[in-house]
């Protein structure tokens, strides 16, 4: 029994979005698609443990929601409008029926994901409600996980989500990639979504985990089908080319125990060098297409800068002078504190802690970071290279208080352990 619980929240996690993507298509509203979907991991709830787990339990969570939302449409007085719309679909989509669903659950859902993608980027919709139902949908997190992930009230999240969908199902938004100026409008939220969703993979804002390799290998995938659809964007390479070369480092991310391991810390021998192959390939197309004259985009930059990562043997080897300068264009392009406080990591290796602290120390009152965990661990980081090791543990402590994600409140106790074990060795 608990073995088909634990398949069952894996594939979730991995495949709520095409299935909800997938209803969608059918039921024409993110709303219901996304109730019908949960109706189908309610099923499975109740008949896997008894029955045992499908030979593939994506397509049978696919399978059912789409049967689930096919009936609904049928039982609705509409039924001869929305029963010829679906039928036309059906009929012009390379998508099989229900049951070919079973065999080939991602060829059934086609382009679904990318349409829903760009249906909950409407611009009627406020970018607040855009981030929350996007990691609701694509990022497969809870209301509590969304709250904490944005320093929100639950609440708030909940109220933000519900509003969305019945923004978006109000003005019937078609659930379609959009052409011409339309498509231009949105493909900015698009692009900030995906790139959202990486992050959370990357990363994870709570849970025990700190990465979750299915989140950052979708994000990937809808950037490649968006590179496909817009080959002369460079920002669109940029991402593409940013996401691959973090996920080269996923592997020497996580030890054998799924402790995280810091960039300095990590075997680079594990990265990937297939992604960073394609990852600067991709930084080389989105350059190429920078109009002349024109300032690169912050998704160009930053690609940039993961690529002085990925060409450097180890931390030394690392050519942090040119990562500075990359970053003092990034801020001129996207002025943020956060952007700031990467700045300060990469000053303090360019020119120094000192310098790196006066950087963080410009922004760490700004109330954007007044929540922010990164905030005290990077000055504890630059505080301690300056030999200020009292300060630098106050850092760490404040920063293993804030930290959400299990993984990562674990890993600062243990720098704050090792630290204070270090100041009784001298005494």
């Amino acid at each position: 029994m608990a073995d088909a619980f634990a398949v069952l929240d894996a594939v979730w996690r991995a495949e709520s979005a095409r299935i909800v993507a997938g209803v969608a298509r059918v039921v024409r509203d993110v709303g219901r698609a996304e109730e019908l979907a949960h109706d189908a991991l309610v099923a499975a709830l109740e008949q896997w443990p008894a029955e045992g787990v499908p030979d593939n339990p994506g397509a049978w969570l696919a399978a059912t929601a789409r049967r689930r939302a096919i009936d609904l449409v049928r039982r609705e007085q509409t039924f001869a409008r929305k029963a010829e719309q679906v039928g036309h679909e059906e009929s012009t989509r390379t998508a099989p029926d229900a049951a070919e669903v079973v065999a080939d659950p991602v060829r059934a859902v086609g382009d679904d994901v990318l349409a829903l993608l760009f249906a909950t980027c409407h611009p009627l919709l406020a970018r607040e409600s855009r981030v929350a139902l996007t990691l609701r949908l694509f990022g497969g997190l809870t209301t509590d996980e969304i709250a904490r992930a944005l320093l929100i009230r639950s609440t708030t999240v909940g109220q933000r989500i519900s509003r969305a969908k019945k923004r978006l199902s109000a003005a019937g938004v078609d659930l379609e990639i959009p052409a011409g100026d339309e498509l231009e409008g949105r493909l900015g939220a698009v692009l900030e979504v995906v790139y959202l969703v990486f992050n959370e993979g990357y990363a994870a804002t709570t849970g025990a985990d700190w990465v979750r390799v299915d989140l950052c290998d979708e994000a990937m995938r809808l950037g490649r089908r968006l590179a496909a659809l817009l080959p002369e964007r460079p920002e669109v390479h940029g991402l593409l080319a940013l996401m691959e070369l973090q996920a080269s480092r996923l592997r020497a991310r996580v030890g054998p125990d799924g402790e995280p391991v810091l960039l300095a810390d990590q075997d680079r021998g594990r990265w990937d060098h297939l992604l960073v192959r394609r990852g600067l390939a991709g930084l080389a197309r989105a350059e190429a297409a920078v109009p002349p004259g024109r300032r690169r985009d912050h998704y160009t930059l930053q690609a940039g800068i993961a690529a002085c990562h990925a060409r450097a043997g180890s931390v030394e080897d690392t050519d942090w002078a040119a990562m500075a300068a990359l970053y003092a264009e990034l801020a001129v392009v996207t002025p943020s504190p956060v952007v700031e406080l990467n700045r300060a990591v990469v000053v303090g290796r360019a020119e120094g802690p000192a310098a790196g602290l006066a950087v963080v120390d410009a922004v760490r009152d700004d109330p954007a970071l007044a929540r922010y965990h990164l905030v005290p661990a990077v000055r504890a980081d630059l505080l301690l290279r300056l030999g200020r090791r009292d300060e630098a543990a106050a850092e760490l402590e404040r920063a293993a208080a804030m930290a959400t994600n299990e993984a990562e409140r674990a890993l600062l106790h243990r720098r704050l352990e090792d630290l204070r074990e270090a100041a009784l060795g001298r005494g």
